[in-house]
């Protein structure tokens, strides 16, 4: 098995090369090595990314907000990185395969893997409603183009057709799904408001059934006690009367 020790500053100094030279930093970039290394800095991004979408999610930037969905952030960004990472790569690699690349999967893994220093600026860019999310779609196919041009030497207008078209299709879908994702919040905010007044609605009628069977049960209480003083008092009369009556008859 490989063995790979985890170089912070390595790890930034590649970051900050992939995002400021990335035709040089792919130029450079070995084409094997084992999966281990990249696989590091894909995570190390996706922990970065997660960290960001926690700290907003946590301030109320992010369509679904909270410190539950914050915490969740740090856990599942990284995991769903380093896992799809390998998915993505595979569908880049046929991609490349079909527009004529000679290159094996584990090229495609380690470009796919040091494209993912983007994350951390997806992440900043997706708290911009659907302009970020199209943005970051954007950078995405821009550093594609370049890994297709530089590391798979695929011709350039080629590179650019295929992959602008695959953008293009991909910021529709974010767009669209952002919309999606952020009616589905409005309406469940909107049903959650319509449960609270009814409830209040149904709190209100049971306090107003109560007051009225506690109005009656009071009134019903004193009825009573007035037929009980009315019947000890027509008791006492009869008593009395009894007693004048036995007094005469002695």
């Amino acid at each position: 098995m490989e063995k790979e020790s985890i170089d912070l500053n390595e790890i930034k100094e590649t970051a900050i090369k992939v995002l400021t030279s990335p035709q040089a930093f792919f130029k450079e970039m070995p084409k094997t090595g084992g999966y281990i290394k990249p696989l590091i800095f894909m995570i190390a991004m996706g922990v970065i990314g997660g960290l960001i979408q926690s700290i907003f999610s946590i301030i109320g930037l992010k369509v679904a907000t909270g410190l539950a969905m914050g915490l969740a952030s740090i856990i599942l960004v990284p995991i769903i990185v380093g896992i799809f990472g390998f998915v993505g790569a595979a569908i880049l690699y046929l991609i490349w395969k079909l527009m004529g690349s000679q290159e094996e999967y584990e090229t495609a893994y380690r470009c796919a893997a040091y494209i993912s220093a983007l994350t951390p600026i997806t992440c900043v860019l997706g708290i911009v409603p659907y302009i970020g999310g199209a943005v970051g779609v954007a950078l995405a196919m821009y550093f594609t183009i370049i890994a297709t041009i530089v590391v798979h030497q695929i011709p350039s207008q080629r590179a650019w057709l295929v992959f602008g078209i695959i953008g293009a299709l991909l910021i529709l879908l974010t767009i669209t799904g952002e919309i999606s994702s952020r009616r589905m919040v409005r309406d469940v905010g909107k049903f959650q408001k319509q449960m609270e007044g009814t409830t209040k609605e149904m709190q209100k009628q049971m306090e107003g059934v109560t007051k009225e069977i506690q109005k009656a049960t009071e009134d019903a209480t004193k009825e009573m006690q007035k037929n009980i003083e009315e019947a000890t008092k027509a008791l006492e009369e009869l008593q009395k009367q009894m007693e004048k009556s036995k007094e005469k008859s002695d």
